[in-house]
């Protein structure tokens, strides 16, 4: 007997299959991968590919049915989800069978195949999309500041000489200090030959401060108390106080950008410096040109589609971002806005989120099926590498995982195909570059009510 499946339920985009496979045909299928494996089977006690079925049975019977169920849920999934259904998301397998029954060969395999289906909607023509893209070029002063902010990063110090040496605003203060808490040293609050450039930010706010006006071979005492929000939650929010032995005082030495600074850059003049510089502001630029030009597209995509959302596809997604919702209100880092409302009103705004981030989700997944974008072997595994490289010593664990977990690379797989498929878009919308100031190019758009890429 075969896989049999009847539709036990279709309302609207939800559908539920009743998959049933035979305990006969899941015993005929255990009975033909052993005649395929003992022949090439060598247990001790038996020669050579003549060890007996029931032996093989009694020996691998249970992990050979597993395989079996295994392929038997794959092969019924296909067989429900084939023809001209179109599943909107992966579907949610429910086994209703008794399991151990089913692997001793005494029931059938029975399993429920919940689905939502793609709505049936027309997308869009995209060359009727019109949109302006905010561009702006790198002026000559800006190349200039960035320059000269290299130059200020790159410079080096020298000592302070002098009658009365004191450090002032930029000079670097070298010496060695210890912190303590109510008069305990504590983890972490100890430096030797520590370098610190007064007015640089390095250092939590008020420490580089109280080294102005200090001398060589003096002891300075700074007091402080560490941010709230600093990243070591065991001294934020505490106040410390530190002595620092000072060293020696240097000041910086000004670095003349010419030929020569362009040199040590590894660029053969000044002139070259300032055309890498001008590129990279440029490729800067585009990347924010781009991201605007996208998130005015999602909008136009949002708003100029209408159709049913699959009801479980915008639960889990209203569930992932109330997760997080949760997750800041519980490390008291929920916005000020958000604090202001209740959890009734949260709730409504972020559905439409979700409502918002699973139309998007449709449309481009649709405009790419329509247009037949794919994500090439190559993409996927550069998306897999750069993802690798973040765990610095467990790269092969992290490569082996994706390639392991077809799920896990489909999450890394989509952001690569959404962004193909915006790019397809922006090439066939009428897009209009507009030029605009630095500041208009970097300034934070209000974000539309619902506001969330998927």
């Amino acid at each position: 007997m075969s896989i049999q499946i009847v539709e036990k339920s279709g309302e609207g985009l939800s559908r539920v299959f009743g998959v049933t496979v035979p305990a006969a045909t899941l015993s005929e299928r255990l009975d033909q991968r052993i005649a395929e494996l003992r022949p090439q089977m060598n247990i001790k006690g038996f020669r050579p590919g003549k060890v007996p079925a029931a032996h093989v049975r009694r020996m691998y019977g249970k992990s050979l049915m597993s395989e079996i169920i295994d392929q038997a849920v794959n092969e019924g999934q296909q067989q429900a989800l084939s023809g001209d259904l179109r599943p909107a998301a992966s579907p949610e397998i429910s086994v209703s069978s008794d399991l151990e029954k089913v692997m001793n060969g005494g029931a059938d395999l029975s399993f429920d195949l919940a689905v939502e289906i793609m709505p049936e909607f027309t997308t869009m023509t995209l060359g009727d999309i019109a949109l302006e893209r905010p561009v702006h070029a790198p002026t000559d002063e800006e190349v200039d500041a960035q320059i000269k902010e290299i130059a200020e990063q790159s410079r080096t110090y020298e000592p302070k000489t002098g009658k009365a040496v004191k450090a002032a605003d930029g000079d670097m203060v070298v010496g060695d200090f210890v912190g303590r808490m109510d008069g305990e040293i504590f983890e972490g609050g100890s430096m030797e030959n520590a370098e610190v450039v007064i007015g640089s930010g390095r250092f939590i706010p008020g420490f580089e401060d109280q080294l102005t006006g200090a001398k060589p071979d003096t002891t300075v005492t700074i007091g402080v108390t560490f941010p709230e929000d600093y990243g070591a939650k065991e001294l934020a929010g505490k106040a410390a106080e530190f002595e620092f032995q000072v060293k020696e005082i240097r000041k910086p030495k000004a670095a003349s950008i010419d030929d020569d600074f362009a040199k040590q850059l590894g660029l053969d003049s000044l002139e070259a410096l300032k055309e890498a510089v001008k590129g990279q502001i440029q490729q800067g630029n585009d990347r924010a040109s781009r991201f605007k030009a996208k998130r005015a597209l999602l909008d136009v995509l949002d708003t100029g589609h209408d159709f049913p959302l699959p009801p479980r596809m915008v639960e889990s997604e209203f569930e992932t971002i109330w997760r997080q919702v949760e997750e800041e209100k519980a490390s008291g880092q929920l916005s000020d806005e958000d604090k202001a409302k209740t959890d009734d009103q949260l709730k409504t705004e972020y559905r439409k989120i979700a409502e918002r981030r699973v139309r998007l989700g449709l449309v481009l997944a649709e405009i790419g099926r329509v247009n037949n974008v794919t994500v090439e072997d190559q993409e996927l595994n550069a998306a897999l590498i750069a993802e690798a490289r973040r765990y610095p010593g467990q790269e092969q664990q992290v490569v082996e995982f994706y390639r392991n977990n077809p799920q896990a690379a489909a999450q890394l797989r989509a952001p690569i195909y959404e962004e193909k498929v915006v790019d397809l878009i922006l090439s066939q919308a009428k897009v209009t570059d507009k030029p605009v100031s630095k500041e208009e190019l970097e300034a934070e758009d209000d974000l539309p009510e619902g506001y969330g890429e998927g």
